[in-house]
């Protein structure tokens, strides 16, 4: 059976000081985990939490990646620089990358490829806002979404990691009851399997709101094999709690 994974994304927030505070309380913690586990951070602690972690059995994730290899891109991140800091998973299309960034569904899925290329797992973040909900479009939008990825990924969409995160639970408090989540998940893994007899090994996360309190009814869902946690993941009691609830 395969493990449930728990990654935490810790957005903008973060210092070096609260970066080894937070990665020690974790690595104290987690024992003998059921799950694995991942921590996406900012860029400029990669190399930092990659120390803290070694030997922890916890993965470092970035945020974000370019679309670009290399060149005049200033700002930009290349997912060779990532794989040359060990660097295991990368977010794309993140709802707060599409938001406030203006990535398009094309984008999203050239930066899956750049990071399947340099052998790191993407982590594709799909989910409808709460106008979208309320029309009936969630199906619609987040199948648009991944459709994008698999078309320019073909054979190795077997490779990444999908995160369902219906925009309006993140960082509202709101949650999708885990029945509404698990019917999600059952559109994105039927998705899936027509695109690669290996779509039951992909990893479909849900993130929007997970927390300590909800993290086990969720993760019981067939079809949910994991969470991607936002706020809870910088309070190492609350990730913790969510991380013994996984398998």
């Amino acid at each position: 059976m395969k493990k449930q994974l728990i990654a935490g994304n810790w957005k903008m927030n973060g210092s070096l000081v609260t970066n080894e505070a937070l990665v020690n309380a974790l690595a104290a913690g987690v024992g003998s985990a059921q799950c694995q586990i991942a921590v996406c951070v900012p860029s400029p602690y990669l190399a930092q939490v990659r120390g803290l972690v070694s030997g922890t059995g916890i993965d470092v994730g970035a945020q974000d990646v370019s679309v670009h290899e290399s060149g005049a891109y200033t700002g930009e991140v290349s997912a060779g620089m990532l794989r040359d800091f060990g660097v295991r998973y990368c977010l794309v299309g993140h709802s707060e990358r599409r938001q406030y960034h203006g990535e398009t569904d094309a984008v999203v899925a050239d930066k899956a490829q750049r990071a399947l290329a340099a052998g790191v797992t993407p982590i594709v973040c799909v989910g409808e806002t709460l106008a979208e909900r309320e029309a009936g479009r969630t199906e619609e939008v987040v199948k648009r979404q991944l459709a994008a990825v698999v078309h320019t990924n073909g054979h190795c969409i077997s490779e990444i990691v999908v995160a369902y995160e219906p925009v309006w639970a993140i960082g509202t408090g709101k949650t999708a009851s885990p029945e509404e989540a698990q019917q999600v998940h059952a559109v994105l893994r039927a998705q899936l399997r027509a695109a690669t007899p290996k779509a039951d090994r992909v990893l479909i996360l849900y993130g929007g709101s997970m927390n300590a309190a909800n993290a086990a009814q969720l993760l019981s869902q067939p079809d949910i094999d994991g969470g991607l946690v936002g706020g809870a993941s910088l309070k190492p009691a609350d990730f913790l709690s969510i991380i013994a609830a996984a398998h």
